[in-house]
């Protein structure tokens, strides 16, 4: 028979090398970063309609692509910098989301005299628009686990010096098939 002393070492014994093992647990290294990319980006799921006459009469060139995709980054990003916060509460994106309109004040004061004229040549509410953005962002973040840092990627990679316009750094969900804002077909 086992002594009570040699039951309580054995149990001592058996407690801490089980405490020792992590079961494939969590691992503490930090993962690697990815240096700056436009690689964040969610494509739409949405299919595009089919080519018709009347696609013509409502599709976006190039340009005005450019100028709605220009907004609706500036869109995401706010709605990002409002809802990503660090583990104290506070915002994780404030400085990051003010160097970007630092860096593009210009441009998005461009953007929306643009906006403007193509909503009157397209026959659409620039805040209607502007809001649906926003509201569809933030659908996003309880859904995508991958929010706040595609989010970051994103403001990362405006700021990057290798970007010097709107038209280089894609926005992280491209709401615009969901909305109806598809390509003009090629000729």
């Amino acid at each position: 028979m086992i002594s009570k002393v040699k039951q309580v070492a054995l149990l001592v014994a058996g407690g801490l090398a089980l405490s020792a093992c992590t079961l494939g647990g969590t691992n503490t290294a930090a993962p690697a970063k990815k240096p700056p990319a436009p690689d964040y980006q969610v494509a739409s799921t949405t299919p595009p309609p089919p080519a018709s006459k009347g696609l013509q009469a409502i599709c976006y060139n190039d340009s005005d692509l450019a100028t709605v995709r220009g907004r609706m980054l500036q869109q995401e990003l706010v709605v990002a910098a409002l809802q990503c916060q660090n583990p104290n509460g506070t915002r994780a994106f404030d400085s990051l989301y003010g160097s970007f309109v630092s860096k593009f004040g210009s441009e998005l004061s461009s953007n929306a005299h643009a906006l403007a004229s193509l909503s009157r040549r397209k026959r659409f509410n620039v805040d209607v628009m502007v809001t649906e953005f926003a509201n569809r962002m933030a659908q996003r973040a309880p859904v995508d686990k991958e929010f706040c840092s595609r989010s970051q990627r994103a403001l990362e990679w405006s700021l990057d010096v290798k970007v010097t316009s709107l038209t280089q750094a894609p926005p992280p969900y491209d709401l615009g098939p969901e909305m109806n804002i598809h390509p003009c077909p090629a000729k």
